[in-house]
């Protein structure tokens, strides 16, 4: 007995540190991710993605229409411009289904939408002033950024 609990008391702390993946692009914590992948995250997606944004999407009526792809690699393009007070629509479609991205989240809006695979979402919201909008899967591995000028 005293040895069967010495055991379980050893394994312990694995059980405890070892995290809980639920996709495969995050099974491997000691692998470092390529530039580009996921953006620029560290533990659970809080860091921003670190790439420039993408030059201003196509206007027309006056909406900005943003193609977002989700791919191994994340949502790409990770980070775009738009212009404040000019409503938008986010256009995303997942093309993978190694992503734990089947989810589109923008938790300042309260935007959660499915993606289903190779089908386009839309995502629209009018923002009102300048700065950045952060949007991510649900588990927020993946994530992206709206600079709105």
């Amino acid at each position: 007995m005293k040895t069967h609990l010495m055991g379980v008391l050893a394994a312990l702390p694995l059980l405890v540190a070892a995290p809980a993946r639920a996709c495969e692009e995050h099974a491997a914590p000691s692998a470092a991710p390529s530039k580009g992948e996921h953006g620029a995250h560290s533990a659970h997606g809080t860091a921003a993605p670190t790439q420039k944004p993408a030059a201003a999407p196509a206007s027309k009526n006056g909406m900005h229409t943003v193609e977002l792809t989700v791919t191994p690699k994340g949502f790409e393009p990770a980070n775009v411009k738009v212009k404040a007070g000019q409503p938008v629509r986010l256009v995303v479609t997942r093309k993978t289904d190694k992503t734990c991205a089947t989810e589109i989240v923008v938790a300042d809006l309260g935007i959660n939408q499915p993606l289903p695979l190779d089908t386009p979402v839309t995502v629209e919201f009018t923002p009102s002033e300048s700065g950045t909008l952060r949007y991510a899967c649900a588990m927020d591995h993946i994530s992206g950024l709206v600079t709105i000028q």
